[in-house]
């Protein structure tokens, strides 16, 4: 029992993220520390582009985390610090984009587009004939029917 005990812990020991932050980059200041990782996670690196600074080994998420440090020590809020980071990278920096006038189409194109999707949909379904009002087939065209199918039946004899 122990054993396997055990042979759990590694396993889940080894499947633990390892994060990029290095030792001379970690606050001494545990809640600071805390705040700066906090941040971190949330800023996406410019160069993997789908991983946090907080998990980038990239030297520009060094120079980020750094950054985002330096500030909280000059004793910035967080609002003060993502404000700043923004300013220099942009909106794309942010790995959650915050709702704005430059971002509204980002946050409402899917439900925009399931709104026209459902729209076109609908007009399509009214628009498709209906089997009831159709109009029952002529003498003339019934016998033309007959005489095409036993034509065709004839041929495969």
């Amino acid at each position: 029992m122990t054993r396997a005990l055990f042979l759990a812990l590694c396993l889940l020991l080894t499947a633990s993220p390892v994060l990029a932050v290095n030792p001379d980059e970690v606050l001494s200041d545990p809640a600071l520390e805390a705040r700066a990782r906090g941040l971190s996670a949330n800023l996406r690196c410019m160069v993997c582009q789908n991983q946090s600074i907080d998990d980038s080994n990239a030297e520009l998420a060094r120079d980020l985390r750094i950054l985002v440090r330096e500030r909280i020590v000059k004793g910035d809020t967080d609002e003060q610090v993502i404000n700043y980071v923004v300013s220099r990278y942009g909106e794309f920096v942010l790995l959650k984009p915050r709702l704005s006038a430059r971002t509204l189409v980002l946050w409402g194109a899917p439900a925009a587009l399931f709104v026209i999707g459902l729209g076109v949909l609908i007009i399509f379904a009214r628009r498709r004939p209906s089997v009831a009002g159709a109009v029952p087939l002529s003498d003339t065209e019934k016998a033309e029917l007959d005489r095409l199918l036993n034509r065709d039946k004839t041929d495969e004899s």
